[in-house]
């Protein structure tokens, strides 16, 4: 009888701790500058039920978590979303690149969906566009949704340019 009980109590155990795990990936190279940054993160994951994340500003490191793999991913997908991007230390949770560039030179490039929540974010992203070789300029400007850039440039490269100081966005129509 002990025995059965001790298998049963150890079935349990087992059972607990693994409903218990979590899932998780450190995001790097985020572009957390101000605490409006920061509340833009906690929004974007607000519409993912069971995730968590440990926002580290300082660091421009966001620690997402969830019961599983797939609610991490929405996690970062929500993420990408709401104009942020990063590196994840994880290779099952995927950070989303896609643009909807061309890759192509452009004469003019709608851009939607980058996070500007403030004049830090708006210089960011201004120092990131104006670094890719033929751009002549930008109006980004805080909060907003969309802006155009404007110069004989690759598409992507913009993007990219974006992404290394940890944004990201889509392009326009």
């Amino acid at each position: 009888m002990k025995l059965a009980s001790l298998s049963f109590l150890l079935a349990i155990s087992v059972s607990l701790s693994a409903s218990a795990a979590e899932t998780s990936a450190k995001i790097s190279g985020v572009h957390l500058c101000c605490k409006s940054c920061v509340v833009g993160v906690e929004k974007a994951l607000d519409k993912v039920p069971g995730a968590k994340a440990e926002i580290d500003s300082g660091n421009g490191t966001i620690v997402l978590s969830g019961p599983n793999t797939a609610t991490v991913q929405k996690a970062a997908d929500a993420l990408v979303d709401a104009g942020y991007f990063g590196t994840s230390s994880d290779p099952a949770i995927k950070i989303n690149s896609s643009t909807g560039a061309k890759n192509q030179k452009v004469t003019s490039l709608k851009l939607e969906n980058v996070h500007l929540c403030c004049a830090k974010c708006v210089k960011a992203a201004d120092r990131a566009i104006k670094s890719v070789p033929g751009v002549a300029g930008d109006n980004a400007t805080k909060n907003a949704k969309s802006f155009e850039v404007t110069g004989d440039f690759n598409d992507q490269a913009v993007f990219t340019a974006l992404q290394n100081e940890g944004l990201t966005g889509k392009a326009g129509k």
